[in-house]
C-alpha cells in the first residue's frame, strides 16, 4: 500500500515535476497558416509547426517516394515518429503541390489533383492551434479550451502524459518505414486488463499472446497511463485510486543530472512486442534512445510472428520461421514470406471413409507446439498415436506428449506453431509420398540406337503433320467454343447458387430484376410492407434457401436515399442480433434488397397478439437481451456507428431458433468513427420518437436507446405503448403507466396471472424508465444497458421522466 501512495503521488505531481511539458509559452497557430513540405522563405508558409523547446514537430515527413503527416521527436538517433494522421493512406506526392491548412473548425490536406483530405476535426469553431512540448498536437476554441487533440487519436505509440482509455486500441506499424496499421493490436480492455492480439486471425481468448494481467472485478474507470517519471501503469483515478504498475522493477527512472532531459514513450513495435523507451538529452547532445521494459522477450510467443503452417525457432541467437513437413511458402506481392501450404495433392476422405494410407509417411519433430484446437484425442502409445493419424482421412498431423501420453489430432491450417525446447512432446506430420526429402527419381533405361531406315522417316513424317493437322483443328474449335462453354458454365454456376454468399463471407451477390421475379414467382407472396417498400418471400438455389425481397416502390429519388442507406449500413454489419444481406438488385431504376428468411415473422405479431398465449417470461428476457446487444453492436462496434432511427418491434425479426434480429436500415443515419451527433430530418415511427426529434435538435445514438426503452416496456408488459381500449384511462399510455406501477410498487400489475422473476422484472422496468429519460444526457449507453440487463452492473431508482407522448 505504501508502494501504490507514492506512485499516485508520482501520477499527481507529474505534471508539475517536469516543467518544459507545461511550458505557458506555446507557440500559437493562427486560422489560415499552412504547412508545405519543403522549406519556404514565404512568411505565411513553413515546412514543420515545432513546439517551444523544439523537441517535437508536427508537419510532412518523407514516407516512401512521398510524405506523410505526423508528429516526431526531434533530434532523436533514429526516425522516431510518435504520431501518423490518414496512416493507411498513400504517400502524399510532392507533385499534386499538397498544402496543410488550418481552417475555422478542421485541418485539412489540399492538393492539386484531389478533394480535401480531413486531418483534424472540430465539433465547435476554432480559433488557433499548438504543438505542445509534451508531443501532443491540440486545436483550441475562442477560449482557449482544446476541442481536438492528438492523444485522444493514438496510433501506435503514448507519450508521457498520455492516457489510452479503456475500449481503446494501439496498432502497430506494417514496418519500421511504413506508419500503416500493421499485424499486431494492444487493446485496454475494460476490465482493466491490458491485452496483446495478433491482428488477422479471430480475437479469442487463446488467441491473445501477452496480458497484463491486471484485470480487476469493476469494470469502468480503467486506462493505460505512462507519467513523465517512466511509470507505465493500468490507472484508476478516483477517490480511492488503484494502480496496477507494469514495469515492476519502476524505481523513478528520472535522471538526477543537471540540465538533462528525458521523454518517454511506450510503443507497440512492428515484431508485436510492447515496449517502454526512453531519450535522454544533454546540453550538447541529441536524444539517446534506450529500451527500459519490454512485454515479449521471445519473439515466437507473439502470435502471428510466422504464418499459417510455419513455426518460429530460435537460431544463432535470432528468431526464424520455417515451414512445417510437407508445405511450402506462398508469397505476397512484395515477396514476402506469409504462409505454408501443401506441397502435395490432399486426397481426402473418399470411398467410404476409407484412404489409401500407402499414399503417405508420417515425419516426425520434437519439441513443436501449437495453438490450433484438436478434433480428437485420448490416451495412447507414441506409435499408435502416429498410426492413427494415418489411418484417417481427416488427420494431418498429431500432437503427442510424452508426459501423459496423450495424443491430439488436428486438421491443417495449423497457428501460433513454434519449437520450444522446455516441451517433451512429438509432433507427427501427414506427408504425401510424392515430397521426397532427396528428391530421387527413379530412372528408365536408354534403349539402343537402331538407326533410321527410309521406311522410318517416311511414318515419321505422316505422323508429325497428321499431329500438326489435328493440332490446328483443336485449336479452331476450342476458339470458337471456348467463351461460349464459359458462358454456359457461369450460368449453371448461377443457377445453383454457387455466386451467393459462402459461410462467412460479406462479399454481396448482385441480382438481375429477372432472377429475383423468378426467385418469388412473379412477386406474389407478400410478407410485409414497410414505409418505402413490400417484402415478398422467395426462393434461391433450386428452392433449397428462403430469402425476403425488399422491392422499393416510392419515388425514384426518395428510393434511391433508402436504397444507398441499406446497401452502406446492412452490406458492413455481420452480428447475429442483424438480420443479413445477401444481395441487391440495381437495374434501372428497380431497386430492390434480399434478406435471410426469417421465419417466425415481426417481435409485434408475437407480442401484440392478443388471441394467442403470452410469449415465455424468459424467452421476453432473452430477446430484450438481444435486440439491445443487436443495437450495441450498430453503435460501437460497426466500422462506421450508425444510428437506427427507427427502432420499434415491427422491425425485429425472430429466425427458426426464435433469435431476435434487427431489420429495416432504411431509416438509419450513418456517423463519421470521430463524429457522435448529427441533424437530419426527423424520420422513424411516432410514438417511438425521442423528443429531441420533435425539439430540432441534433440527434446522436441516444435517440435509439430512448426508442429501445419504449420497446423494452412493450415486451415487458406484451401490449402497445398507446392502447385506447383499456379499463382505466392511466393504463393509455405505457410509459407513465409503467412509472406510476414502479413508484407505487405495484410491478405485478404489468404481469397478471404470469410467473416471473420479480428481481428480473424490476431491472428490466428500471433499464426501460432511464432509456426514455427525457434528457439525452441521462439515458445510459447500449453497453451500460447490456451490463445492467444482464445483471452485471446495479441499476440505481431512475428519475420519472418527462414523458410527452407523440403519437399525432
Amino acid at each position: 500500500m505504501a508502494y501504490l501512495s507514492i506512485v499516485f503521488m508520482l501520477l499527481s505531481a507529474s505534471a508539475i515535476s517536469f516543467p518544459f511539458l507545461v511550458s505557458a509559452d506555446n507557440e500559437t497557430i493562427a486560422l489560415g497558416a499552412s504547412l508545405v513540405p519543403v522549406a519556404t522563405t514565404s512568411r505565411d508558409q513553413h515546412s514543420v509547426w515545432s513546439s517551444p523547446s523544439g523537441y517535437f514537430s508536427f508537419g510532412f515527413y518523407p514516407f516512401r517516394q512521398g510524405y506523410a503527416i505526423g508528429i516526431w521527436l526531434v533530434g532523436a538517433e533514429e526516425n522516431t515518429t510518435v504520431w501518423t494522421a490518414n496512416r493507411n493512406n498513400a504517400p502524399i506526392l510532392a507533385s499534386s503541390s499538397p498544402k496543410l491548412v488550418l481552417e475555422r473548425s478542421k485541418l485539412v490536406l489540399t492538393t492539386a489533383d484531389g478533394p480535401e483530405i480531413l486531418v483534424a476535426n472540430s465539433s465547435v469553431p476554432v480559433s488557433s492551434a499548438s504543438m505542445l512540448d509534451n508531443g501532443n498536437f491540440v486545436l483550441y476554441d475562442k477560449n482557449h479550451k482544446i476541442t481536438w487533440q492528438s492523444f485522444d487519436h493514438p496510433t501506435d505509440t503514448i507519450l508521457q502524459g498520455q492516457y489510452l482509455t479503456a475500449g481503446a486500441r494501439l496498432f502497430s506499424n506494417k514496418s519500421t518505414s511504413d506508419p500503416g496499421e500493421g499485424d499486431f493490436f494492444l487493446i485496454m480492455q475494460t476490465d482493466g486488463n491490458l491485452v496483446l492480439y495478433a491482428k488477422k486471425y479471430m480475437v479469442r481468448v487463446q488467441d491473445a499472446y501477452w496480458a497484463s494481467d491486471t484485470r480487476v472485478e469493476e469494470l469502468i474507470g480503467y486506462e493505460l497511463y505512462l507519467n513523465e517519471t517512466g511509470l507505465l501503469a493500468v490507472v484508476q483515478l478516483n477517490e480511492s485510486p488503484v494502480i496496477l504498475p507494469l514495469n515492476k522493477e519502476y524505481n523513478s527512472y528520472d535522471s538526477p543530472e543537471k540540465n538533462v532531459v528525458t521523454i518517454y514513450r511506450a510503443t507497440l513495435d512492428v515484431d508485436g512486442s510492447f515496449r517502454l523507451y526512453s531519450h535522454r538529452r544533454g546540453e550538447t547532445e541529441g536524444f539517446k534512445e534506450s529500451n527500459l521494459w519490454s512485454s515479449i522477450i521471445n519473439p515466437c510467443n507473439v502470435h502471428g510472428y510466422c504464418g499459417l503452417n510455419s513455426y518460429c525457432t530460435i537460431f544463432d541467437a535470432a528468431s526464424t520461421c520455417k515451414c512445417i513437413p510437407g508445405t511450402g511458402y506462398s508469397y505476397s506481392e512484395n515477396e514476402k514470406a506469409i504462409d505454408c501450404l501443401r506441397k502435395y495433392q490432399w486426397r481426402g476422405c473418399k470411398d467410404g471413409g476409407e484412404e489409401n494410407t500407402t499414399s503417405y509417411t508420417m515425419e516426425e519433430m520434437e519439441n513443436i507446439v501449437w495453438g490450433s484446437d484438436p478434433y480428437d484425442e485420448g490416451q495412447m502409445s507414441s506409435n499408435h498415436c502416429k498410426n492413427q493419424c494415418l489411418e484417417d482421412c481427416n488427420c494431418g498431423m498429431a500432437h503427442y506428449e510424452k508426459s501423459s501420453a496423450n495424443c491430439r489430432k488436428y486438421q491443417l491450417p495449423l497457428v501460433y506453431v513454434r519449437r520450444d525446447f522446455s516441451q517433451s512432446t512429438t509432433a507427427f506430420f501427414k506427408v504425401g509420398k510424392t515430397v521426397s526429402s532427396n528428391n530421387t527419381v527413379e530412372k528408365t533405361p536408354k534403349p539402343r540406337n537402331q538407326g533410321v531406315t527410309n521406311r522410318n522417316m517416311v511414318q515419321i513424317l505422316v505422323l508429325v503433320l497428321g499431329l500438326t493437322v489435328f493440332s490446328f483443328v483443336a485449336l479452331a474449335i476450342f476458339g470458337m467454343y471456348a467463351f461460349k462453354i464459359r458462358d454456359l458454365r457461369y450460368k449453371r454456376l448461377r443457377d445453383i447458387g454457387n455466386l451467393s454468399m459462402v459461410g462467412d463471407q460479406l462479399t454481396l451477390r448482385v441480382f438481375s430484376y429477372n432472377d429475383l421475379k423468378r426467385a418469388t414467382n412473379g412477386f406474389k407472396e407478400v410478407l410485409g410492407k414497410g414505409s418505402f417498400g413490400t417484402v415478398y418471400k422467395g426462393t434461391l438455389n433450386r428452392g433449397r434457401k428462403l430469402v425476403a425481397v425488399k422491392r422499393l416502390e416510392k419515388l425514384v429519388e426518395e428510393g434511391e436515399t433508402e436504397f444507398l442507406s441499406e446497401m452502406r449500413a446492412i452490406g458492413r454489419a455481420n452480428h447475429k442480433n442483424i438480420v443479413r444481406l445477401l444481395g441487391y438488385c440495381a437495374q434501372g431504376s428497380k431497386r430492390l434488397l434480399v434478406y435471410e428468411f426469417m421465419s417466425y415473422g415481426s417481435l409485434a405479431n408475437i407480442i401484440f397478439n392478443n388471441e394467442s398465449k403470452r410469449l415465455d417470461w424468459k424467452d421476453r428476457v432473452r430477446i430484450a437481451i438481444e435486440v439491445a446487444r443487436g443495437i450495441l453492436y450498430l453503435h460501437e462496434e460497426c466500422r462506421t456507428p450508425i444510428i437506427h432511427c427507427d427502432i420499434k418491434p415491427q422491425n425485429i425479426l425472430m429466425d427458426d431458433f426464435w433469435t431476435a434480429k434487427i431489420s429495416d436500415f432504411g431509416l438509419a443515419k450513418l456517423l463519421m468513427p470521430d463524429q457522435t451527433r448529427t441533424m437530419t430530418r426527423v424520420r422513424g415511427t411516432r410514438g417511438y420518437l425521442a423528443p429531441e426529434w420533435q425539439k430540432n435538435f441534433p440527434i446522436s445514438v441516444k435517440t435509439d436507446v430512448y426508442s429501445y426503452g419504449i420497446v423494452l416496456l412493450e415486451i415487458i408488459c406484451c401490449r402497445s405503448n398507446l392502447e385506447v381500449n383499456v379499463e382505466d384511462t392511466d393504463e393509455i399510455v405505457l410509459a407513465s403507466w409503467v412509472y406510476k406501477c414502479f413508484s407505487s410498487m405495484e410491478l405485478d400489475k404489468l404481469v397478471i396471472g404470469e410467473e416471473v422473476d420479480k428481481k428480473t422484472l424490476e431491472n428490466m422496468v428500471k433499464v426501460g424508465l432511464w432509456c426514455i429519460q427525457d434528457d439525452p444526457t441521462l439515458r445510459p449507453s447500449m453497453k451500460s444497458v447490456v451490463l445492467m440487463l444482464e445483471g452485471i452492473t446495479e441499476i440505481s431508482v431512475p428519475p420519472c421522466p418527462t414523458y410527452s407522448p407523440n403519437f399525432m
